[in-house]
């Protein structure tokens, strides 16, 4: 089963008008995190642009990762169907080795047989652990949490489930009633707390302070809800902001780079980049946060 704590959804930073993988800033993201205590990485998710990279940059991501930090990882896989699936999955063995903690494979279909065929196969055909992420705002795909549970029942290979189809925490807390898998929460964390009240085993996301993360998920580990809510205060302000629909990518990228951790903050085409209008509401965030 995937470790409960923070796996930090690693961010993949560009460079220039071309939008060149900039892998000088995506080390020192990785090493920050690292430096902050998460439990592992995610790479390759939706936060990591994943879908707009072509196969020799998610190498060339992995590899960087890999190189620099050496903490365990959870790879993504962007496409619903099998086998490209497959092909994504054993690009991450190749560079990852044993260092993956988990394929992250979206959920595919409305039907818990087809999901469960689906699941089945990568598996089959990889050998690797599975970290089911249910994603409907990217996958366009609903599923019900008890068609979820049926296709996940039995499926042994399956470590960990990223519940990210509102509203969460009754996801959550369905998922963790019914199934004996670690269940992490995402969408930036906008969640977490009530996550966790609800049986998260923690968070998978990309907020731009994955130690705000860390503090709010260790202090309920220690100090149960109204440790991990004091904990969170201060950041949530900030995570309601970076939220915003149809930005929040854009948003959390230009955070990274004024904390000096990202060269530059651009999003690859068709995204939409961080609107004027925010730029000052972003600095008094920042400020606030720091």
């Amino acid at each position: 089963m995937l470790q409960p704590g923070v796996w930090g959804v690693v961010a993949t930073p560009f460079t220039g008008s071309t939008f060149d993988v900039d892998e000088q800033s995506l080390a020192r993201l990785v090493e920050h995190y690292e430096q902050t205590g998460v439990t592992g990485l995610t790479v390759l998710g939706v936060f990591g642009e994943a879908a707009r990279l072509s196969s020799e940059e998610r190498r060339a991501v992995l590899e960087t990762v890999v190189d620099t930090v050496e903490l365990s990882l959870v790879v993504g896989a962007t496409s619903l169907a099998t086998a490209p699936v497959v092909e994504e999955v054993r690009l991450a063995q190749e560079v990852v080795g044993d260092r993956l903690a988990g394929a992250m494979v979206q959920v595919n279909s409305a039907d818990p047989h087809v999901l469960a065929n689906h699941l089945r196969a990568v598996h089959e055909a990889t050998g690797a652990n599975v970290v089911v992420q249910d994603y409907p705002l990217v996958s366009g795909v609903r599923i019900s949490a008890d068609a979820l549970v049926a296709a996940l029942r039995g499926l042994d290979f399956v470590v960990a489930v990223k519940a990210e189809a509102p509203p969460t925490p009754v996801a959550v807390a369905a998922l963790t009633s019914a199934l004996d898998v670690p269940v992490f929460g995402g969408l930036g964390g906008i969640g977490l707390l009530d996550e966790l009240a609800c049986g998260a085993a923690g968070a998978m996301t990309g907020f731009s302070f994955p130690e705000g993360l860390v503090a709010c998920v260790e202090a309920w580990r220690k100090g149960g809800y109204e440790a991990a809510r004091e904990a969170w205060l201060p950041y949530l302000p900030l995570v309601n902001f970076e939220q915003q629909a149809g930005v929040a990518l854009a948003i959390r990228k230009e955070c990274l780079r004024q904390r000096g951790l990202l060269l530059e903050s651009g999003v690859r085409p068709p995204a939409a980049s961080l609107p004027e209008s925010l730029h000052d509401q972003l600095k008094r965030h920042l400020a606030a946060v720091k």
